[in-house]
């Protein structure tokens, strides 16, 4: 989501369209040299009377204005991280006192403006928020003439919270609305809110990230089969999908920096081992950096035959399928290090979910060809895209995927299962392999063969490898006719 907001608006730029972007300060970023302070909005949260102060950032691309909204109370509890986990027992509920007041701001903004914007784009159950306004806010009247646009990244994480009777609750942030419980109630829990579903049901508009995922979200999630689909929304996506606001539109990729020559062996060696070091300096009893330290070290010093990459947040999409157990009980991922052992090595790098965390250190720790980071560092994963060899990304479900373009973008072909973003970007055996089964079980079987089929192709045939590798390197997923696609089909009035 956060490449979108970065790149859409000077993508829809080039087009001529004016953007502007809000978003919290998260207590930093109005902290930043030549910000300038805007008017602030008063606002009433929680039934007292707030003022939020509002800056503008300075940023580069014409035609695109950041403005940011400051409180204490849409900094983070963490610093340095934005979303805060309450724990199963009550989930969103620190993210969605931040939102819900963040958004209610935003649409203090908005209505105030001189001129009203010609559209609305939110994005995800974090800016779900601002339809509350919109639909109920007595004050409002004006934000519903302006066309609304809701894009949905990941339907995974809806935002749910209770209706009432919570610290963190519809009633409890905004006491004197006049809601309509029905329309903004979840379908699986009529005495709770769910941001997603209600504003699937406002918005005039809906898209999703890919055309795959798009279709995908309308039939109901099957764990059995190991499909995710509309994760209990399929109802209401089928219902905009019919109204004829349901959209999937390709996310972009910047191909405007040349990649460069591929990255030697040492210098990525070198950059892992800077990385971990600064991550010990902050975590020195981390066991989980000083065994990556010493699967560095053990690392011939002339390039493996292979070298396989795989980047991207440790929780159950990205991760489940590398860990679901085979036939003999181990695990995709185990079955992929046995085939390697001798003849190459996979970099992973990546943090999340502690319960993964620790199924990936235990792995770690019994196969040496596996270099486990855990953590992200921007320059040392732009190292990976353009110095692996094969580039492993086996969601159980993907609305689009970033990381499958950059590793095409530097020329390193993918291993995906072909679902959502996966299935629209990479095709098997022309720029990458995709795998597919009808269960978790012959899906992870089906990656483990995809992986060898590619590194047999790598070893037997380099002629048809390179042929490939420039294949997938050629491909364009290119902004520019992604924000067109959102002109004429999100936000163009004249096209109804």
């Amino acid at each position: 989501m956060g490449d979108v907001v970065r790149d859409l608006p000077a993508a829809l730029a080039t087009h001529g369209s004016r953007t502007t972007v809000l978003t919290p300060s998260y207590g930093k970023f109005h902290t930043m040299p030549h910000v300038t302070e805007l008017a602030p909005v008063p606002l009433m949260y929680r039934g007292d009377t707030l003022t939020i102060r509002v800056f503008e950032l300075p940023v580069a691309a014409t035609l695109v204005r950041t403005v940011l909204f400051e409180h204490e109370l849409l900094a983070p509890t963490t610093p340095g991280r934005i979303y805060h986990d309450d724990g199963a027992a009550r989930p969103y509920a620190t993210d969605a006192n931040k939102f819900s007041l963040f958004c209610a701001a935003a649409a203090s903004w908005v209505d105030a403006l001189p001129t009203a914007p010609d559209a609305i784009h939110l994005h995800d159950w974090h800016a779900a928020y601002y339809l509350l306004q919109r639909e109920f806010s007595s004050s409002a009247v004006r934000l519903k003439k302006i066309r609304t646009v809701f894009t949905i990244h990941n339907l995974a994480y809806q935002g749910q919270r209770p209706l009432r009777g919570d610290e963190s609750s519809l009633e409890a942030w905004f006491p004197d609305m006049d809601y309509d419980a029905e329309v903004v109630s979840d379908p699986q829990a009529d005495d709770c809110i769910n941001p997603m579903a209600f504003a699937i049901r406002c918005a005039d508009r809906v898209s999703t990230v890919s055309p795959t995922y798009a279709k995908e979200i309308q039939c109901p999630s099957d764990p059995a089969r190991g499909f995710v689909g509309g994760e209990g929304l399929e109802r209401e996506l089928v219902a905009a999908a019919d109204d004829g606001r349901l959209f999937g539109i390709l996310n972009g990729c910047d191909y405007s920096v040349s990649p460069g020559r591929r990255p030697g062996w040492q210098r990525m060696i070198t950059a892992a081992r800077n990385t971990l070091g600064s991550w010990l300096d902050k975590e020195p009893d981390s066991a989980v950096h000083k065994l990556a330290l010493e699967r560095l070290a053990a690392l011939p010093r002339r390039r493996p035959l292979h070298v396989l990459t795989s980047i991207g947040r440790i929780v159950s999409q990205k991760i489940q399928l590398f860990l679901q157990p085979l036939a003999d009980g181990r695990s995709a991922l185990e079955h992929i290090l046995e085939n390697l052992q001798g003849h190459g090595v996979l970099l992973l790098l990546g943090s999340g979910e502690a319960v993964y965390e620790k199924q990936l250190l235990d792995i770690a720790t019994r196969n040496s060809n596996l270099v486990y980071l855990c953590g992200y560092a921007e320059d040392f994963g732009n190292l990976m895209y353009h110095g692996g060899d094969l580039f492993l990304m086996p969601s159980s479900f993907e609305p689009c995927g970033t990381s499958q373009m950059l590793a095409m973008r530097a020329g390193q072909p993918c291993v995906v299962h072909g679902v959502g973003g996966l299935h629209d970007t990479v095709e098997s055996s022309v720029t990458g392999f995709v795998f597919a089964g009808k269960t978790p079980a012959e899906q992870a079987a089906a990656f483990v063969d995809a992986v060898e089929r590619a590194l047999r192709l790598r070893h037997d045939h380099p002629n048809r490898w390179q042929a490939l590798q420039k294949r997938a390197a050629a491909q364009r997923f290119d902004w520019a006719s992604s924000a067109r696609q959102y002109i004429e089909q999100l936000y163009d009035h004249d096209r109804g």
